[in-house]
């Protein structure tokens, strides 16, 4: 695997675990502290249960030895995060969101990017 995929495992398995687990323990108190309220609890937390299987997927990734294991994990990322970006843009552009909105999808654009050259990029994961 090359040294920048064994950097963004890493990273990216830490952002998706505090995120997931603020989002997964304290929703409420957490998005109205950063303005974005009213929250579904339940949802909210769905999505902190998620962002902690995808932090757990990272850091098997940063530490698989064989390519298969890796392009699993990293077509499963690319799916994430494409797929989020697509979502969060069609808001984004139809109704007025705050800035920390735009924020989050700016990470999950630079992730994806990411993701997407990495898977293809056959040397990537040899």
């Amino acid at each position: 695997m090359v040294k920048w995929l064994r950097v963004l495992f890493p990273v990216h398995a830490v952002i998706a675990l505090v995120s997931g687990a603020t989002l997964l323990l304290a929703p409420g108190r957490f998005l109205d502290w950063v303005g974005w309220a009213p929250v579904d609890p339940l949802l909210t937390r769905l999505l902190g249960a998620a962002l902690l299987a995808l932090a757990w997927s990272s850091f098997r990734g940063w530490r698989a030895k064989e390519r298969s294991q890796v392009a699993i994990l990293i077509e499963a990322e690319v799916i994430f995060t494409v797929l989020s970006c697509a979502g969060l843009l069609r808001h984004l552009l139809t109704s007025s969101y705050p800035l920390l909105v735009w924020g989050l999808f700016a990470v999950l654009l630079v992730f994806a990017i990411a993701w997407v050259v990495a898977l293809l990029h056959k040397d990537a994961l040899n």
